[in-house]
């Protein structure tokens, strides 16, 4: 039987619509919520993603702004105008597009967001509350992933939980909101990663198997367990001669090899994500979410974030 298709399209749509409804609600208090977005350089696919990003705002209602400086900006110039956007109650949210370059300290840009208007919670203060159990906003793609569960029917409560990848973009703070005491959560998780012996006899033990690795193919079907969810965060651009763009996006998991069985893992798994259209829409949506309620705290001036 082959693999239920979770969708990111249409989860997002659901979550959307539930966004516009509280945009509404806060410009009838005459807020609007608003995003600003720096980009650095002129890396091709930052670029698209910040295109991707401002886009999705604007069909949500939502307001944004592009701040795009060069490659070669000193890093001091870098954290003066992310200063200015802490200070701009005009923006609810500040995001630094990343990758940055070589000379700008990743850790020093995430220290200079306001953890407020931390809408991407990559501030040290909002990485410490998601691991205590309290998190002001949670991390896009690890939210992300939580909603694709929770709205598919797949509820990580009383689950095993195999996260192949230990990033702090997603690894490891997936780990820290599953394993978390409430409903929504509940999971018994396991966070494997490069230094992980026999690690296909933990990923066959998995209900639900997130890869995160960024390793095209690398999950074959022996690593997949009969019934089991399988979440593919990895998206890898390889060479393709054939498309019109000269490449094709593949993820972590192997969908055409088999196994000694002759299955795939679509014939093994109960539900699949697929690449592209699975994981990463919900991304996005997951960064208008944070940005939509960052604005109804602000307005409400609720928290003990500075």
């Amino acid at each position: 039987m082959a693999a239920k298709i979770l969708s990111g399209h249409e989860i997002s749509a659901e979550i959307k619509a539930e966004l516009v409804v509280r945009v509404e609600r806060l410009k009838e208090k005459d807020v609007k919520p608003s995003l600003l977005l720096i980009r650095v350089g002129e890396d091709p696919a930052s670029t698209s993603y910040v295109k991707q990003k401002r886009k999705t705002a604007e069909a949500l209602g939502i307001g944004s702004r592009v701040l795009e400086l060069p490659a070669h900006v000193e890093e001091t110039t870098l954290l003066t105008v992310i200063g200015r956007g802490n200070a701009d109650p005009a923006f609810h949210g500040v995001l630094v597009q990343l990758p940055l370059p070589s000379h700008i300290s990743e850790a020093r840009v995430a220290n200079a967001i306001r953890p407020l208007k931390d809408v991407d919670c990559f501030h040290p203060r909002n990485v410490g509350k998601l691991h205590m159990g309290d998190p002001y906003l949670i991390p896009c793609t690890p939210h992300g992933i939580q909603q694709m569960l929770l709205r598919s029917g797949y509820e990580p409560a009383g689950r095993h939980i195999v996260i192949c990848g230990r990033s702090n973009l997603v690894g490891r703070p997936l780990a820290a909101l599953l394993s978390q005491k409430n409903p929504r959560a509940n999971a018994t998780v396991t966070l494997c990663h490069s230094g992980t012996p026999n690690l296909p006899r933990l990923t066959a033990q998995a209900d639900i198997l997130v890869s995160a690795i960024g390793s095209p193919g690398f999950i074959k079907p022996n690593m997949v367990r009969d019934g089991a969810v399988v979440i593919d965060v990895g998206v890898t651009r390889i060479d393709d001669p054939e498309a019109a763009s000269g490449y094709r996006l593949v993820g972590d998991v192997d969908i055409l090899s088999t196994d000694d069985d002759f299955a795939t893992v679509p014939d093994k798994a109960a539900a699949l994500t697929p690449v592209p259209g699975g994981v990463g829409p919900m991304t996005v949506t997951m960064l208008m979410w944070n940005t939509v309620i960052a604005a109804e705290r602000q307005l409400s001036r609720t928290g003990d974030l500075s």
